[in-house]
């Protein structure tokens, strides 16, 4: 059995553990709760802004084409962008994100697409080091609360060479929001705008006909939304990324704080019984010396 003295540093180790782990709870819980008003803030936009161009898109149906509309066959390359962390002790967080990642390029493979990753955060970037995966772009430089003037040109980049024909299609892995006590690593598809991503959102079949009257002219409409939804779709998943890192994070560091205070308690009985054998056997030591001068 380990003498009181050693128990008793770790015991106070432990502690000092458990005050970071609490403290970085903490704030977790705030950064999240200032990330979910911003990513709910953002929502009706999003989806009134995906509804609306679907609307225009059935409207014009086959009058007016549109670049990101339209699939490349040809293209033999497509692009993945992958959206970790920057920091760690979130759990599983970034595990998640990179295995489903991972699935979509060997299914890529699969098919002969080769695929350009654009990795965002540390942590993805770290981890594709180690597998000596190539990435065509390292972004580090988006903030904690992820700005639209950030996101913006990592989105028109990705639209000019799709419009250009270089990419058959674009898909971003991120964890998506679904709920404080549910987030899910997705992969979805931002290039081309499918009917599910401008309709996404809505009611899908029991969302009501519109008649439109264009003023402009569908071409000139078409062409100033279609960009701005896939700029809004990938900033949406921007800041879903961003809550669900806090949430991982709030409950990583719960679950440390309570496993440093089982341990604190478990430290204490183990000192409590050493301390009780130490005093048993100094008792005895007397007793013994006792008896041999009697």
């Amino acid at each position: 059995m380990a003498k009181p003295r050693v128990i008793v540093k770790r015991r106070k180790s432990v502690r000092n553990i458990r005050k970071i782990t609490r403290t970085m709870q903490l704030i977790a819980t705030a950064r999240f709760q200032a990330a979910f008003n911003r990513a709910m803030a953002t929502k009706p936009y999003t989806e009134r802004l995906s509804a609306l161009v679907a609307d225009l898109s059935d409207a014009v149906q086959g009058q007016v084409a549109h670049p990101l509309m339209k699939a490349n066959p040809e293209a033999k390359r497509s692009a993945l962008v992958v959206l970790t962390t920057k920091r760690g002790l979130c759990g599983g967080y970034n595990t998640n994100v990179l295995r489903s990642a991972l699935a979509h390029l060997r299914e890529a493979e699969g098919r002969g697409i080769e695929t350009d990753v654009y990795m965002v955060g540390k942590k993805g970037i770290n981890y594709f080091r180690f597998l000596r995966r190539a990435m065509l772009e390292r972004i580090t430089d988006i903030s904690d609360s992820p700005k639209f003037a950030q996101v913006e040109p990592i989105a028109n980049g990705l639209m000019e060479r799709f419009t250009r024909g270089e990419l058959a299609a674009v898909h971003v892995a991120y964890m998506r929001f679904l709920s404080t006590a549910r987030q899910a690593a997705e992969v979805i598809q931002l290039l081309p705008l499918s009917r599910e991503a401008k309709g996404e959102g809505t009611a899908g079949e029991g969302r009501s006909e519109v008649q439109y009257e264009f003023s402009p002219a569908p071409k000139e409409l078409l062409a100033e939304l279609l960009p701005a939804t896939v700029r809004v779709r990938l900033f949406q998943c921007f800041t879903d990324a961003t809550v669900s890192e806090q949430v991982a994070r709030m409950v990583a560091m719960k679950a440390a704080t309570d496993a440093a205070g089982e341990m604190i308690t478990a430290l204490t009985r183990q000192y409590n019984r050493a301390r009780q054998t130490q005093i048993t056997m100094e008792l005895l030591d007397i007793v013994g010396g006792a008896n041999a001068l009697a």
